[in-house]
């Protein structure tokens, strides 16, 4: 029996996914729990509605994360901590203070969870920061760290 997915099913398959079940798995499993629909003529032309307007919306993202990409690379941002001798500052730039500074310096709100570091920032100059706002899409911020007063 054709079945469309309806969630993640473990072993099985993915959401969206047309597959070919046992009768009685589909019936005592699948649709008594609701992970799937049976895959007629209407439930198919459902499939491709839903599919096209998720790659439509996949497609617009990609596009707001390019022109955010364009903004965040042609920028740069100051960050004014105390150091003390050779450019150490005290403490480090972590990117949740990137983020913060981000938002108040060109005013774009990037979550911290997608700016990589691979260890905070520990001293004074200028640091390229890379930000995943897509999973096509990695944006190379400089973060220019100076010192305090």
């Amino acid at each position: 029996m054709k079945v469309i997915l309806l969630s993640d099913v473990k072993k099985l398959g993915k959401k969206g996914d047309v597959l070919n079940v046992a009768e009685g798995y589909a019936k005592n499993m699948l649709f008594k729990k609701g992970l799937a629909v049976e895959a007629n003529a209407q439930n198919m032309n459902n499939l491709k509605v839903q599919k096209a307007a998720h790659d439509h919306k996949m497609e617009e993202e990609l596009k707001q994360s390019r022109e955010i990409s364009k903004v965040i690379e042609e920028n740069h941002i100051v960050i004014l901590v105390k150091s003390g001798d050779e450019g150490k500052i005290y403490g480090s730039v972590t990117n949740k203070e990137i983020s913060s500074e981000i938002k108040e310096q060109l005013k774009l709100e990037i979550d911290k969870k997608k700016i990589v570091l691979k260890e905070p920032i520990k001293t004074l100059g200028v640091h390229k920061v890379k930000i995943k706002l897509h999973t096509k899409v990695i944006a190379e911020l400089d973060v220019n760290v100076k010192e305090l007063g």
